[in-house]
């Protein structure tokens, strides 16, 4: 597939996502929108990789969104017309429902998806990065809850998820003030997995990690995901007996076996593949 927003390259059970409008600070445009929950879906839903990684081009990762989305009307019509200002609100629900199930996908998505950020992490793009799994930043990186310095409160995704990764306290401080966190600043409040001093040396270093990743069990790795969300919005007495029901149903012996004869006989293990997710009933195995 062709994306205008999107590179997708897979390899060695990674796929590759990358960000290619460095002209416009890879700004969320309505082809991001459509574009990105397409290719992540397709990429689970399909078993092209065990692993996402996720990336971008020119000297800031993402500028946030695409102001031309509201003085084109696409976010929020002001229009005189007594009917369509009375269906605004309502329309504006809609299109932040799409939006905001966008970056759920990537949440949602059975593969691990690691972000490797450079420049700026700016509005949006902090709603994107929260809903991804493993958070990685060049020295130059920063994060900006931007919307409030344009009298926005964020509304994508970043509150609901940032409040799981950093301190309360720390989360309001950047919202209320809309100020830069640097890269050391994210890694001391938990925002942020590691620091490198250069993009290369972070994406060399990030595709190891996905490498290693992709080289486990890809049932093994859905599960973890699932239950760490599951764990991070539940009681941990919710968390304890949701992996005694997963692991009741879910636990596959022939993949421990596997697992622990591979590392015995150093090599990689021989694993099942996540099946193909079905779009409907009857539509293959």
């Amino acid at each position: 597939m062709n994306f205008e927003c999107f590179e997708v390259s897979i390899s060695k059970n990674i796929a590759h996502v990358v960000m290619k409008r460095p002209e416009k600070r890879n700004n969320m445009n309505t082809a991001f929108w459509n574009e990105l929950p397409l290719l992540i879906k397709d990429i689970d839903a399909n078993v092209r990789a065990r692993v996402i990684v996720i990336s971008s081009t020119g000297p800031h990762f993402c500028g946030g969104l695409d102001v031309d989305m509201f003085l084109s009307g696409g976010v929020k019509d002001e229009s005189n017309d007594s009917i369509r200002r009375r269906q605004a609100a309502a329309k504006f629900m809609n299109m932040l429902d799409i939006m905001q199930t966008s970056f759920s996908t990537l949440e949602q998505c059975r593969l691990p998806v690691l972000v490797a950020i450079q420049g700026g992490c700016i509005g949006g793009g902090v709603d994107m990065v929260t809903a991804c799994d493993m958070r990685y930043v060049t020295q130059d990186a920063f994060f900006t809850i931007f919307e409030t310095k344009i009298g926005m409160t964020a509304d994508v995704g970043t509150f609901p998820r940032i409040v799981k990764l950093v301190p309360e306290g720390l989360v309001r401080e950047m919202a209320y003030t809309g100020r830069k966190v640097s890269a050391e600043e994210a890694f001391e409040m938990g925002l942020v997995n590691r620091v490198y001093e250069t993009q290369d040396a972070m994406l060399s270093d990030v595709m190891s990690i996905a490498e290693e990743i992709a080289k486990n069990a890809p049932l093994a790795v859905y599960g973890c995901k699932r239950a760490i969300t599951y764990a991070r919005d539940h009681t941990t007495q919710d968390g304890l007996e949701w992996i005694n029901l997963w692991n009741a149903s879910m636990l596959q012996n022939d993949e421990i076996s596997e697992a622990m004869l591979a590392h015995k006989e150093k090599r990689a293990g021989v694993f099942a593949d996540l099946p193909v997710l079905k779009s409907k009933i009857g539509d293959g195995s």
